[in-house]
């Protein structure tokens, strides 16, 4: 897998976690790789879903503050996450989702590959897009779908910009990204990563929207290891970006920092990895607490929701 390049994870905002779970375990066969809280608000979860040993790249986590507002697409958002199928699973996905009595999409072609559109239960746009660079990968085997057409990782995410050249250079200079493709006022970034290779932007959105349920908090780049984060954070304030000191997230580093157009980026190393607390046959299996939250276990759990009830 190619280190350092390409999107790490992508955190949304969700309402009900028990929908959200069931959503994307048992309609999108995501594992739930991570069940812990949000560091900031222990009283809330924090649910990672990716591939079966929660690869980077292959994550999309999830903040389910149920009393929130409806969010809508705005300018300076994420407006879109993607996963990469293969290309083969058209017409079991089709099926699949028709199935749930879902609203998609009919397939379209954009730059290329063949896209399916739909909404998950607090109106995130998802697609899920077919490409035949991850054919050779073996999906989860243990979920409710085939194993050959499961879900192999993100595809990549789609940007909301007034003027899509802040992002774009940001991409191109310092993430490894590269222009690629341009289509009227969407322009293509890629990487030659596995996973999280895309970012598609917008050029002049011009809806006025809101923060809220269905919306995308921020999104995470790779970095493989501390030492080229610190690197990457150095070389961004010295072009005058504000960056957040490193904070520890058990499972990666992090840093924060909102690119030109208002979209918080985060840079995020490869390890240590989700296994660091829970073996792989394990993991998302128990919740998971940072340290300094070990003695309010017993509250914390009583006031959490059951995902499975």
């Amino acid at each position: 897998m190619s280190h350092n390049k390409g999107i790490h994870h992508i955190t949304a905002v969700a309402g009900n976690p028990k929908q959200n779970h069931q959503f994307y375990t048992k309609v999108l066969g995501l594992r739930l790789v991570k069940k812990t809280i949000n560091f900031d608000d222990p009283s809330v979860y924090h649910l990672y879903y990716g591939n079966e040993s929660g690869d980077p790249g292959s994550i999309l986590t999830f903040f389910p503050w149920e009393h929130l507002q409806d969010g809508e697409p705005d300018r300076g958002q994420v407006v879109a996450v993607s996963f990469s199928i293969p290309t083969g699973s058209k017409a079991f996905w089709l099926d699949h989702l028709r199935g749930h009595n879902l609203e998609i999409e009919e397939p379209f072609s954009r730059f290329g590959k063949e896209v399916i559109g739909l909404q998950d239960p607090d109106g995130l746009h998802l697609e899920l897009v077919l490409d035949p660079k991850i054919n050779s990968f073996e999906g989860w085997s243990a979920g409710p779908i085939p194993q050959e057409h499961t879900i192999r990782g993100l595809h990549g995410a789609t940007l909301a910009e007034e003027n899509h050249s802040g992002a774009g250079r940001l991409l191109e200079d310092d993430f490894g990204f590269e222009l690629t493709n341009q289509l009227e006022n969407r322009y293509l970034y890629e990487t030659d990563a596995d996973f999280g290779s895309v970012i598609e932007i917008i050029d002049g959105f011009d809806l006025n929207g809101r923060p809220g349920k269905g919306t995308v908090h921020h999104i995470a780049f790779r970095v493989k290891d501390e030492e080229e984060q610190e690197s990457l954070r150095m070389q961004l304030l010295n072009k005058g970006y504000y960056l957040t000191e490193v904070k520890d997230r058990d499972y990666f580093k992090s840093v924060y920092f909102h690119e030109p157009g208002g979209i918080l980026f985060e840079i995020a190393t490869d390890p240590p990895g989700f296994t660091r607390d829970e073996d792989l046959d394990e993991l998302g299996s128990s919740l998971k607490l940072p340290r300094w939250l070990e003695d309010e276990r017993n509250v914390i759990e009583e006031e959490l929701p059951k995902l499975n009830s």
